[in-house]
């Protein structure tokens, strides 16, 4: 498809009230190369400006504009948290963003194109709206920012000058394949059930399982004294549990080059129902929005990993295709042990066996 029918046939579907990512699909190209067409073409009503690929001085440039939201998703979960840019530093092409509002972790090496996006509202009485967003080679989105009310749009806008990069030219490809998962029989099960019994630390676990070829899931079922199935109501449960009981959180999701964290409690929790038996479970509290699709849930975890602190407890999200939709944890700061309220919670919720008994 040329460009000029993706930039029509785009803003078609945006009019017809599709989000960005679903309408760029509906057309048959990524969200990255819908918003690629339009680079450097004013007379629509997406135009986009291609960045520098100076992610982290970009994301640094930030702090400038005061308020703006973050916003982090995968195919089944949406993370939105407004907050400021602060304390961005990276070791080679890993960095963080840490502050309690805007707590990220980033992976640069995924990061290949970005784009400073305004949009023009259908609703003639809404200003336009302003982003910058970040893709990796396929075309999916890694992170956006978009600016709010009160963000400094001048510093915004001296930002967006700085980095602009308008002969960039980026190009997306077809996403890789997934590396195949190994047969169990080929996984040291008592070496990993050592190494699992021997962390200090929760960071340990994804190299425990890169060093001994285990794909997530496949470590959950073959270590079951660590990990337990959950009912797939486990998750709306969960955010039920925690507005009323008032205990204080942790949500991770994550894309391919971010993972965004939202700590503290959570109030406002709304299940919709939308078409085609599309079902949601979603935060909307002020500063902190998640939207989980939990007619995408194929498989909850309850996973304990044992730490110098003492056990730590997830609870962990799985679509069909096994993608993480979205991790769980109690609030906890490193040397603190997790909180009490939060085991009982993670005690309290559905398991599957008991689900399958009741069926």
């Amino acid at each position: 498809m040329d460009a000029i029918t993706t930039r029509t046939r785009f803003a078609e579907a945006r009019a017809a009230g599709k989000r960005a990512k679903d309408a760029a699909e509906a057309i048959g190209v990524s969200e990255g190369q819908a918003i690629a067409a339009h680079a450097g073409e004013p007379d629509y009503p997406l135009q986009a400006v291609p960045l520098r690929a100076d992610w982290l001085n970009i994301l640094k440039g930030l702090e400038a504009c005061g308020t703006v939201m973050a916003l982090t998703r995968n195919e089944s979960t949406v993370h939105e948290k407004d907050g400021v840019y602060q304390k961005l530093s990276a070791q080679g092409p890993v960095g963080l963003a840490l502050s309690r509002e805007i707590d990220l972790r980033l992976f640069f090496m995924h990061w290949h194109a970005g784009f400073a996006v305004t949009e023009a509202s259908t609703n003639r009485n809404r200003p336009a709206m302003h982003s910058l967003q970040f893709y990796d080679a396929a075309g999916r989105a890694v992170h956006k920012v978009f600016a709010r009310e009160a963000t400094d749009m001048t510093a915004w806008d001296a930002l967006v000058d700085r980095f602009a990069e308008p002969s960039a030219g980026y190009v997306f490809r077809e996403p890789a394949a997934k590396p195949a998962i190994k047969a169990d029989s080929e996984i040291d099960v008592p070496a990993l059930t050592q190494a699992w019994t021997d962390m200090k630390d929760t960071h340990e676990f994804f190299e425990m399982l890169r060093k001994l070829g285990a794909e997530r899931q496949q470590a959950f079922r073959l270590v079951p004294q660590y990990c337990e199935r959950l009912s797939t109501d486990a998750v709306a449960q969960l955010l039920g549990d925690a507005s009323v009981d008032g205990v204080s959180i942790m949500v991770f999701v994550g894309s391919s080059g971010c993972i965004q964290i939202h700590t503290g409690p959570v109030f406002n929790i709304q299940p919709m129902d939308g078409k085609d038996g599309v079902r949601w479970i979603n935060v909307l509290d002020k500063g902190f929005n998640l939207h989980l699709r939990t007619d995408m849930i194929t498989n909850v975890w309850l996973v304990q990993k044992p730490t110098s602190d003492g056990v730590v407890t997830s609870v962990e999200a799985f679509d069909v295709e096994g993608n993480n939709m979205a991790m769980f944890f109690g609030e906890r700061k490193p040397g603190q042990p997790e909180l009490q309220s939060w085991r009982e919670l993670a005690a309290s919720l559905p398991r599957l066996s008991a689900v399958a008994e009741a069926a």
